[in-house]
């Protein structure tokens, strides 16, 4: 699955899928407005996000031209990586699972 794939209609998103499109977004360097309407966010819940990746170092800001860019660092991608690693785990085992959040199987496609 890749996280800049929208899920299907009424579903909600988790916040691990939230935080890859984030990251996915701004892979090159990009500002937070274009982050919020990409990835489908309110300002309030994008200053959360934005907050969480800086503090953790998966997203870090650049101040150019008086703004305020924002780019996923080494960490950032290796968080990627890992994530995209893990939904292919889980996807290719899907039917031998019975025990994960259905949630999680849902959003398996």
């Amino acid at each position: 699955m890749n996280p800049m794939e929208s899920p299907p209609p009424r579903r909600r998103r988790d916040k691990l899928f939230i935080i890859a499109e984030i990251l996915e977004i701004a892979r090159e360097g990009t500002l937070k407005t274009q982050i919020m309407y990409k990835a489908n966010l309110s300002f309030a819940q994008l200053k959360e996000y934005l907050s969480l990746l800086t503090e953790l170092n998966l997203l870090e800001k650049n101040l150019i031209d008086e703004k305020t860019y924002y780019k996923t660092t080494k960490k950032g991608l290796k968080f990627l990586e890992s994530y995209k690693e893990i939904l292919d785990l889980i996807k290719n085992t899907k039917n031998s699972v019975k025990k994960l959040p259905i949630s999680w199987i849902k959003n398996l496609h």
